[in-house]
């Protein structure tokens, strides 16, 4: 085997070429840097507030989260070149400035990933009937052995936070992502948070939408929300629930018996009975009354999967409240994809790296969330029109690239910067695959 000699290029390269495409996508498709420079006055030679959100929002892409990552980047030239900044800040500027101001930063950056999505023409692909996903659910982030304000017991078990976070399409881009402590309900603060998602959804279609939440909140005023929304919005197209619905004390026993006499029985297996049926009731709240469906499923064993009799029979009911009003099983089919969220939240946690949130403090954390929401649609963004067509490295076939998948074909391509006639070329290797999508990704951005 023939050894290497180790030497040192005269040629400026980068191993994050991909940072070209996300300094375009702030420049050219949010209000980011007008927003951010009036959150607060600021001296003459201090750093600007548009530049340490810029500089997070590039780590995230990359997959940092945590702030020293950016003393690697403070004198990499194609860092600033890409981002269009003058100076990269230190470690010490990021995280003072980013609690300084975390709360007035937090609306600069939700409101920019909301812009991103409208500006950049993003397509939220609908299921088969027509209807949009807006999908909400809360995931939590286990920050166990730490002393960060906010950080308690989860309902798996851990030390952490509970934040809740929602997602629009088939595409899964995210439109709301809150903090929230650990120990904090999941219904507790979730009627506002709806109000807002679905004000922010609305923004990006105007198709019928279909909101899907689990048995945690299930609760009426949810579906107030929904109801209200559609009031006040009466010439648009409406917003139908999806929810799970919560048996708390119920007696499965009772709902055997209802369904011997209600129910359509199917045997799927020898020993298992399924019985689909529906219940219709009305919930008062706030003075109103709100006439209600909920699909039902009661499942009834005398033989387990292994084939195992059972001296007692088990019985399991399942129940979901629904504005539509198709078959049975088309509304379990529907919330079975709901299932799809805890990808997307994986990605958040793994991909962009936001499973242990670098601060002490609570405000800051949730700053840090909504960076990684706006990071997200981006990176979404750049996989689903730059890896799905039929320029794309070769790879199986899919509705949508994960967000990792996004980071190792683009943000991590190596490149040669060449400074040439007062212009910058950015030289990718003979051959590699991606030139022609990273060509066109970035005039698409860039516009007319």
């Amino acid at each position: 085997m023939r050894r290497f000699i180790i030497t040192e290029s005269e040629a400026d390269l980068t191993s994050h070429a991909g940072l070209g495409l996300i300094g375009l996508a702030l420049n050219q498709c949010t209000d980011l840097a007008g927003d951010a420079g009036v959150v607060s006055p600021l001296r003459r030679d201090a750093m600007p507030h548009a530049t340490i959100l810029a500089s997070y929002i590039a780590l995230l892409c990359l997959g940092k989260s945590d702030f020293e990552a950016i003393t690697g980047f403070r004198d990499d030239p194609y860092f600033r070149e890409a981002l269009g900044l003058d100076r990269v800040p230190s470690e010490g500027i990021l995280r003072q400035r980013m609690d300084a101001h975390a709360a007035a930063y937090q609306g600069v950056v939700e409101a920019a990933a909301i812009e991103f999505l409208r500006r950049s023409g993003a397509r939220i692909t609908p299921l088969e009937n027509s209807l949009v996903p807006l999908d909400c659910d809360v995931t939590p982030l286990d920050n166990s052995q730490s002393k960060k304000e906010g950080v308690s017991r989860t309902y798996k078990g851990e030390d952490g936070y509970a934040p809740i976070a929602a997602y629009l399409g088939q595409e899964g881009y995210c439109v709301g992502l809150e903090l929230r402590p650990g120990s904090q309900h999941c219904q507790n603060g979730t009627p506002e948070f709806l109000q807002h998602v679905i004000g922010r959804a609305r923004q990006l279609s105007a198709a019928p939408l279909l909101l899907r939440l689990d048995s945690g909140n299930d609760a009426i005023e949810n579906i107030a929300v929904v109801e209200a929304h559609n009031e006040q919005d009466e010439p648009g197209a409406p917003v139908h629930y999806l929810i799970k619905w919560n048996p708390r004390r119920e007696s499965p026993e009772k709902w055997l018996a209802y369904a011997e006499v209600h129910g359509d029985w199917s045997e799927p297996r020898p020993g298992k009975r399924v019985a689909l049926f529906e219940v219709r009731e009305t919930r008062t709240h706030a003075g109103y009354a709100y006439p209600l469906r909920r699909v039902m499923r009661v499942i009834e064993r005398r033989i387990d999967k292994r084939g195992q009799r059972l001296l007692v029979p088990e019985i399991e009911i399942e129940g979901w409240w629904t504005s539509l009003e198709y078959e049975e099983e088309t509304i379990i089919a529907l919330y079975a994809d709901h299932g799809t969220s805890e990808q997307f939240h994986s990605e958040f946690k793994s991909d962009l790296d936001i499973e242990r949130l670098p601060s002490g403090k609570f405000a800051t954390n949730a700053l840090v969330l909504a960076c990684a929401m706006l990071a997200y649609n981006m990176l979404r963004w750049i996989g689903q029109n730059g890896l799905l067509g039929p320029d794309a490295p070769r790879r199986h076939r899919a509705k949508r690239r994960r967000i990792r998948t996004v980071m190792q074909e683009l943000m991590y391509r190596a490149a040669r910067l060449i400074y040439t006639a007062r212009r910058i070329k950015l030289a990718f290797a003979f051959g590699c695959p991606v030139v022609g999508v990273f060509r066109r990704l970035y005039l698409q951005l860039a516009g007319p």
